[in-house]
């Protein structure tokens, strides 16, 4: 191990202003558009905001040091300070907020608004616009925000008028955060944040009409859901994102205690329910356990929990779950049977419905499942490569599951997307939620390094630990220079095979081992780490995990690990993408233990 320390469009329709109830109070404030902006934040108990100024916005900036309570974080790209309201947001389960200018400010805010809206997370993004009377023309840093992000939000906002401004931002708040949550853009032209207006604040709560983000079952679907459950022989419980997102996790444990059902977790849902629970199977889909995905094959019943049954999760819908009944639980009315079909399906907070349907359990045991499970299990057990000798090889799994013994597993960790996020779901034990932050539906590489910022910043207490690719790191490690700035201490782990690994990895496995713009140089990361005036260090060896991730922690500052792995190591097992769930290409066996025909349906690579 070394350590070297130091450490041309027309223009968009304005936004009619909120529909609002008749005032509930005479406190009245006459502020300027700017100063709305900021004190409409404070108002909704925001404390951290992520931005960068610009020409747009600049009214706004200068307003900003009259509200000291507001801390302001410097990115050094707009895309990360999506990404960290984004941190924020899920690391809390409050709303994360960015803020950017105009034109280029608030298109590079795009990636982080779609990372948000595939995950249903809460953020609010504040840009500048241009005069509302040079809307249109092809100002300079002009572009039409809301009808790029128009498909990529849950709404958004062109806001001309100061005094629309207070009302429309509180009302952003409200939609991000009600029902199924979501990214809310709010556009400010210049001049609206350089004019007087005299805001209302006891003005009553927002509304809009026609939109309906509360919704319940009846009790007859609720009956039936139990009826099923009191007949199923082998039921499975999906956790998806939603039991994180609802609080649901102490509901799922008194439903699993009930029902003796196992549990299995889709990325996003790993940690709403403790991996440490002998009816915790672990992760479900591509490159989720072999045992799970074979038991969701052999289930008669599926117990969706706030999950939407996506590709990566169901490989070949035809042959998804051919025997099983469904019951799904959902908050968003859209989801339900738009790629599989329920049986009985609950509409409405998955915590809520859990309070519904539990007194109408009965106790049951399942002795004889949960043992065909286990057989399942220790027929994959061979494969698990976390805990072979050393043999002079340091591998990712290796990396991951030191990392998870060593931090008792009680680490905030946040991802980024390609081979090291499959093996972090794999060998990170999660036991609480928000302790998982990971770029899901999109799959947003350089997601990490910015998300963990604004994680870190939503929780000081938490150790926080970044585990992201080479590939990954290199698109946003800009922001080392935010950590240097802004004082944000964390341990980052970078995963480096010298490849875009999990591209690589399908090309190995599908395109004849044609490696094509895949291999990738790495920079000298202790020395980056150095130049920030961080701590690097490097491992390429199993045994100097353990020193370095000591050291890491110690370290008062950002510190950066840089691990050298075996580079065509791959993720495995691996459903080919549109195969059977059962379809699995599967570790190679160790040399000298038979193959086991169970599960090997596809070729051993």
């Amino acid at each position: 191990m070394t350590i070297a320390a130091h450490a041309s469009a027309p223009p968009p329709p304005p936004a009619t202003a909120p529909e609002l109830a008749p005032a509930a109070s005479a406190e009245t404030e006459t502020l300027t558009g700017a100063e709305i902006v900021w004190a409409s934040l404070v108002r909704e108990g925001t404390s951290v905001c992520f931005g960068y100024p610009g020409g747009a916005i600049m009214p706004a900036y200068d307003a900003l040091p009259k509200y000291p309570r507001l801390r302001h974080v410097l990115v050094r790209h707009e895309q990360g300070a999506a990404h960290m309201a984004d941190g924020y947001a899920r690391a809390s389960g409050e709303v994360g907020v960015a803020v950017a200018t105009s034109g280029p400010g608030a298109t590079n805010l795009v990636t982080g608004i779609a990372t948000a809206m595939m995950d249903s997370i809460p953020i609010v993004c504040v840009t500048g616009q241009v005069p509302a009377g040079l809307i249109g023309s092809d100002a300079f840093q002009e572009i039409d925000i809301t009808g790029i992000t128009l498909p990529i939000t849950k709404h958004n906002y062109l806001v001309t008028r100061a005094e629309d401004i207070a009302p429309t931002i509180r009302e952003a708040f409200w939609v991000a955060r009600s029902g199924r949550p979501g990214p809310v853009l709010v556009d400010i032209t210049k001049d609206a944040q350089q004019q007087t207006a005299t805001v209302r604040w006891g003005d009553a709560a927002p509304r809009r009409r026609g939109y309906r983000p509360e919704h319940s079952p009846q009790p007859a679907e609720l009956d039936r859901a139990a009826e099923l459950l009191a007949a199923a022989r082998r039921p499975v419980i999906l956790a998806g994102h939603g039991v994180v997102r609802s609080g649901a996790s102490a509901g799922l444990l008194e439903l699993v205690a009930r029902t003796d059902i196992p549990v299995a977790s889709t990325l996003l849902g790993l940690g709403g329910f403790p991996a440490s629970s002998p009816h915790a199977l672990g992760m479900m889909g591509m490159h989720g356990e072999a045992w799970v995905n074979q038991a969701i094959q052999e289930a008669d019943l599926l117990v969706a929990l706030g999950m939407r049954f996506d590709d990566r999760v169901t490989g070949n819908l035809k042959t998804y779950a051919p025997n099983a009944r469904k019951i799904h639980v959902e908050l968003d009315p859209a989801e339900i049977h738009k790629n599989v079909r329920a049986d009985v399906a609950l509409v409405g907070d998955l915590r809520e419905i859990l309070a519904l349907l539990l007194p109408r359990l009965e106790r049951g045991v399942r002795a004889e499942w949960r043992a065909r499970i286990d057989a399942l299990k220790g027929e994959s057990a061979v494969r698990d490569i976390k805990d072979l000798p050393d043999l002079g090889k340091l591998y990712a799994a290796h990396v991951v599951h030191d990392l998870w013994r060593l931090t008792g597993g009680d680490a905030l960790v946040v991802t980024d997307v390609g081979q090291h996020q499959m093996w972090e779901a794999q060998y990170y034990k999660h036991e609480h939620p928000r302790k998982l932050v990971t770029s899901g539906g999109l799959g947003t590489m350089g997601f990490a390094l910015p998300a963990a910022i604004g994680a870190k910043l939503a929780c000081p207490e938490e150790e926080v630990w970044v585990v992201v690719g080479d590939g990954g790191f290199q698109m946003t490690s800009c922001e080392l220079a935010t950590c240097a700035q802004e004082g944000v201490k964390l341990n980052i782990a970078i995963v480096n095979n010298g490849y875009l690994g999990m591209v690589r990895q399908w090309q190995e496995f599908f395109y004849g081992g044609r490696y094509v713009a895949t291999p990738i140089k790495s920079p000298d990361y202790v020395k980056l780490a150095e130049a920030h005036g961080l701590l690097g260090l490097r491992v390429t060896e199993r045994a100097g995990i353990a020193e370095a991730v000591a050291a890491a922690r110690a370290c008062p500052h950002t510190a950066i690990v840089e691990f050298r792995v075996e580079q065509e190591d791959a993720v495995y097992p691996m459903v080919p993408a549109g195969a059977d769930l059962h379809a699995m290409i599967r570790r190679p066996l160790p040399r000298g233990e038979s193959h086991n025909p169970i599960f090997e349906t596809g070729d051993d690579h």
